[in-house]
């Protein structure tokens, strides 16, 4: 038998057992008698049963990744790129269960598996998906303003969510079943909007406090601050009369949402602003507990028993409240009729848990305000399931 078959034997050997048992009941002894080999060739290949197990995934993403490509031939606009990625992500899992639970459950629960080669794949299926909504920002299909990099972390954590909603919680008997659910969410949040005044007035207004912050008022010029803000220079001078009189107008639009918002401070009746405050609340929260997200994220959540536990039942009841604020928010008119509750919670939890993996746990780049990162998580969360832009 050639080295590359017994190789292939022992992998698949591997996958089987390990989708069966869990890597830390499965011996190498076992794969190596269902893969009719001697132990000791299996150490040919592999360095022992860690290197076996990240393996796997790097083999099945070369085949991952060349049926995706096949998919997306001839496949021009992005839109439909995007979707036919999302779907494609969704249907390969739904047929390889075996390798679902292994990925979910085994290799992602392994903080070691992030260095891995095995994790290559991983990497380049998130460039696919960044590539595919930087297109569509460019062919001016998507938002121009949003955070493609950020998108594309809220999509990755709501695929994995909806893993566990399948792989561990059983609330769905194939996740390929979500798919119209998660693309209607997606497409909300990626399509462009309407620029009204208001919002032209803003980004001006946005634009100046950056530009002031970072080089002063004596050496900003308009110029750069309609540059920044995407607007002629002229537009400036339409809104604001002078560069000191555009100065004096920052404290104005923070003051203005101070005040609107103090109202509700003590009693939050919109669903908009429920839903909002929940969002910071809970990415706050858990932001500040950096020990307890570490075993929550990787120990916990990817555990397969975890959602047998009482602690789960507590978990998900937690989260039920977005399911209420949205069938709140329907019913009051405010969010679409055709948005799932169950798949917004799980792209509410997954954006989390992808983020907080990022930027807690993997070490991603530290130097960015975290805080207005959640501010711009929230307003995307919201913008994929409102009628029309809130204030």
């Amino acid at each position: 038998m050639k080295a590359a078959d017994k190789k292939a034997k022992i992998l698949q050997a591997a996958e089987e057992i390990i989708s069966e048992k869990g890597i830390v009941d499965t011996t190498i002894s076992e794969i190596a008698r269902k893969a009719g080999v001697a132990d000791s060739v299996i150490y040919q290949f592999f360095k022992g049963k860690e290197d076996l197990l990240f393996s796997i995934p790097a083999e099945r993403e070369n085949e991952y990744l060349s049926l995706l490509n096949d998919h997306l031939q001839g496949i021009e606009d992005a839109e439909s790129r995007l979707r036919k990625i999302i779907w494609f992500y969704l249907w390969y899992f739904d047929t390889h269960p075996g390798y679902a639970r292994i990925f979910f459950f085994e290799c992602l629960s392994s903080k070691d598996f992030y260095l891995s080669r095995g994790y290559g794949g991983v990497r380049r299926f998130t460039e696919i998906l960044l590539e595919s909504l930087q297109q569509g920002v460019a062919e001016g299909r998507f938002n121009p303003q949003m955070d493609t990099h950020l998108v594309r972390d809220l999509i990755l954590g709501t695929l994995g969510c909806e893993m566990m909603s399948w792989l561990g919680v059983g609330e769905i008997e194939k996740v390929v079943g979500d798919y119209a659910d998660i693309m209607e969410l997606v497409v909300a949040m990626v399509s462009p909007r309407k620029q009204s005044e208001k919002n032209k007035q803003d980004m001006i207004l946005e634009a100046a406090e950056k530009t002031f912050s970072e080089k002063g008022f004596a050496k900003a010029k308009v110029s750069e601050i309609a540059n920044l803000a995407g607007v002629a220079e002229g537009t400036v001078y339409e809104y604001f009369g002078s560069k000191e009189d555009l100065l004096l107008s920052i404290p104005g639009k923070h003051f203005e949402k101070y005040m609107s918002d103090l109202p509700q401070i003590f009693e939050i009746k919109s669903p908009i602003r429920k839903l909002r405050r929940f969002i910071r609340y809970f990415f706050s929260l858990f932001s500040t507990e950096r020990d307890f997200l570490k075993v929550f994220l990787i120990q916990l959540q990817l555990s397969k028993r975890f959602y047998g536990t009482k602690e789960f039942r507590n978990f998900a009841n937690y989260f039920s409240t977005i399911e209420h604020i949205i069938e709140n928010g329907k019913t009051e008119g405010t969010f679409r009729q055709n948005v799932n509750p169950r798949v917004f919670r799980n792209m509410v939890i997954g954006t989390f848990n992808n983020l907080a993996l990022r930027w807690f746990i993997l070490g991603g780049d530290r130097n960015f305000d975290k805080m207005q990162k959640i501010d711009q998580v929230t307003s995307l969360l919201c913008s994929a399931v409102t009628v029309k832009d809130e204030d």
